[in-house]
């Protein structure tokens, strides 16, 4: 039953704000002009505004009229702005990331650009970054260094934050060598090494990536017990390892694809250990457009716990157990036969 309509809401205007393109382009615009940066440095006048940022003056002062509209920024006085609370988010190191993913001139709006490609999408079930730019993401991947660093680092964030809760959720005492697949820059091996060490691991992700994941690992004091091991996930993965990790990498492929990361892990050791965000009502609470993401961008998806079975048994893979942690991060531990 559809709820009751709000006698109060105007759905003309509602519409409007869902299809206006100016407002997150006009943000992008002042996160690459560094106006909250310089307004918070002191710099609040437009003619000053305009030189510290390199803008033309009349031109930015409509920019600062809208941003204005939408509660970015104040005016202090005629053409003097101060910040808000939303333009405070964007300041301070902790907001860093946030800032270069707005970034006009970064690697962050090219790949959101993907979403112009959405009805290619929708279409035929495809990523839609090629159609847009003319190349597959995975291959922009390895050509662009911005762009591989970039995106290597959002997902060294994510197994930053999920790294604690596999450490600790999973049983590590019967392991002794672990190989992280796809795991970039080894953020989770890590963690995960840190705090169990009898634990001997490696991480395997492309070959550009070694002198990060190097580095990252001795940095963290890992020198000695993991390894970067140059591959991809699609061809045969080194044995020796009793359990291969596959954290936050399935989600970024489409099911036949998923099943082809699967069945190289399962050729290569016992136990596989998936590592996933869950589809679910808290996940979609933090970020509802996750999954369009996953689609226009890579081609992949977010899955429920019964897709990651399925996608298992194709690969030909038994789940042996499932824990849950909080934020819908699951650890689905499966073996082969």
């Amino acid at each position: 039953m559809d709820p009751a309509p709000d006698p109060a809401a105007d759905p003309a205007a509602e519409l409007a704000g869902l299809v206006d393109l100016a407002t997150p382009f006009a943000v992008r615009a002042a996160v690459t002009l560094r106006l909250p940066e310089l307004i918070a440095d002191g710099t609040t006048g437009l003619a000053e505004l305009a030189k510290a940022a390199g803008a033309h003056e009349d031109s930015l002062a409509r920019l600062l009229r809208h941003l204005v509209a939408i509660g970015l920024f104040t005016e202090t006085e005629p053409e003097t702005y101060g910040l808000t609370s939303v333009s405070r988010q964007l300041l301070g190191e902790d907001h860093r990331w946030q800032r270069g993913w707005l970034d006009l001139d970064g690697p962050g709006a090219k790949m959101d650009l993907a979403y112009s490609g959405m009805l290619h999408s929708v279409r035929t079930g495809e990523s839609a970054y090629g159609a847009v730019h003319g190349v597959p993401f995975w291959d922009d991947y390895q050509r662009d260094e911005r762009l591989r660093v970039f995106f290597g680092a959002i997902m060294a964030a994510h197994a930053w934050q999920t790294g604690p809760a596999v450490a600790a959720e999973y049983d590590w005492a019967p392991v002794r060598r672990v190989l992280d697949v796809g795991g970039g820059i080894g953020a989770l091996l890590s963690e995960v090494l840190r705090r169990h060490d009898h634990l001997q691991g490696a991480v395997l992700d492309l070959p550009p990536v070694e002198p990060e994941a190097k580095q990252a690992l001795a940095d963290a004091g890992l020198a000695e017990r993991a390894q970067f091991v140059g591959g991809s996930f699609f061809d045969p993965l080194p044995g020796g390892y009793d359990v291969l990790m596959v954290s936050r990498v399935l989600t970024d492929w489409g099911d036949d694809d998923a099943v082809r990361i699967l069945r190289r892990c399962a050729e290569a050791a016992s136990t596989v250990l998936i590592v996933e965000v869950l589809a679910g009502e808290e996940h979609a609470k933090n970020n509802s457009s996750f999954d369009l993401q996953s689609l226009t961008l890579l081609g992949g998806r977010e899955r429920s716990l019964e897709d990651f079975r399925a996608l298992a048994a194709a690969a030909g893979l038994a789940v042996r157990t499932e824990r849950t942690a909080p934020g819908g991060l699951v650890l689905i531990e499966c073996g082969v036969g």
